[in-house]
């Protein structure tokens, strides 16, 4: 029997890779999308379903039979909106998932530990978060950790760091490399810190593989797994896209990029009138405190992580952005902007 998956907030860049990676694998992808509006471009083996998250009758309609579910939706990039939004998203997938009987797959980010945390993260470190994005995220865990308690429900959280790849709407696109073919990178915080990233496609494989681990494998109803993917430092963000600029004669062969930062003291003087740039700044401590994911649990669950050397994936990452057309003089990080950290 052909397996089926669901994936909740498909039109993302998170959901798209995922419903490419599990069509890749195999697997008969339904990928919703909210009812109206424009209709996606076709993808080979991805089914596109309308119908709202929280209509759960229509979802089950439609993908009985689902053995995975994946929550890849995501409010606005404010704490206001994951306050308002978030807990009825969760809802939403944990109602699919129970009526469906399928294992809910959710990905996690490190803002769950805050500030103090410690360099290398495992499943089992305490939770101590800072911010109130890390509150929410901590809220959330729980939620679907109660759900598999009081629904029956099997849901998985893979935590991963900073996604790359797979197109844009990250910290890398958005501000770091947005004046590459001038020349010049911006980095947001100390260039020697070890920095926790997930090329975004090697995640989606992996999730792939988790929801192909047969139930009677799963330790317990409820499971955190951290993918490690790649951490590097600004120093080697640095070199490997000194190499793409080579490449691509955007620097001359031996040039060197030149380096900016972040102002961040003006995002501070503008953050009373726009929370997706409080929001931003109440993250900054990430770019400052090194952090690892230590990924021996997934590992033991699926095998070798999928992993794409660092170097290749970000050539692949900067290949796939229209990075050319970008004038010297485009604006840095503005109140429309959606950097997201993970999911």
């Amino acid at each position: 029997m052909e397996n089926t998956v669901l994936v909740l907030g498909a039109r993302g860049r998170l959901g798209g890779a995922v419903a490419q990676a599990f069509a890749a694998a195999g697997w008969r992808v339904l990928a919703q999308r909210r009812a109206g509006g424009t209709v996606p471009s076709p993808a080979e083996g991805v089914e596109w379903v309308a119908a709202e998250a929280g209509d759960t009758e229509a979802l089950v309609r439609v993908a009985a039979g689902a053995r995975a579910v994946v929550h890849a939706m995501n409010p606005a990039y404010t704490a206001a909106a994951w306050r308002a939004q978030a807990p009825g998203l969760m809802q939403a997938a944990i109602d699919a998932a129970a009526a469906l009987g399928a294992v809910l797959l959710f990905p996690g980010n490190v803002y769950n530990f805050g500030a103090d945390m410690p360099a290398l993260l495992a499943p089992d470190t305490p939770q101590r978060p800072s911010t109130e994005k890390g509150r929410i995220r901590v809220d959330l865990e729980q939620q679907l950790a109660q759900a598999t308690r009081s629904r029956g429900i099997r849901a998985v959280v893979i935590r991963a760091g900073d996604f790359f790849g797979a197109g844009s709407g990250s910290w890398l696109d958005q501000v770091i490399v947005k004046k590459l073919p001038q020349g010049r990178v911006t980095w947001p915080g100390a260039l020697d810190a070890p920095h926790a990233w997930a090329c975004l496609p090697d995640l989606a494989r992996a999730l792939v593989r988790v929801a192909e681990t047969p139930p009677e494998q799963m330790d317990a109803r409820f499971e955190v797994l951290h993918f490690a993917g790649h951490t590097v430092t600004g120093h080697d963000w640095l070199a490997a896209l000194t190499e793409v600029a080579w490449e691509q004669g955007w620097l001359p062969a031996g040039g060197a990029l030149r380096t900016g930062k972040l102002p961040w003291g003006m995002m501070l003087l503008v953050s009373p009138f726009s929370a997706t740039v409080a929001s931003l700044l109440e993250m900054r401590y990430l770019w400052d405190v090194p952090h690892a994911l230590d990924g021996a649990a997934l590992e033991r669950r699926i095998g070798a992580e999928p992993h794409t050397p660092f170097a290749d994936a970000a050539r692949a990452a900067i290949t796939q952005l229209d990075l050319a057309p970008r004038g010297a003089n485009s604006p840095g990080p503005q109140a429309g902007h959606s950097i997201t950290q993970g999911v």
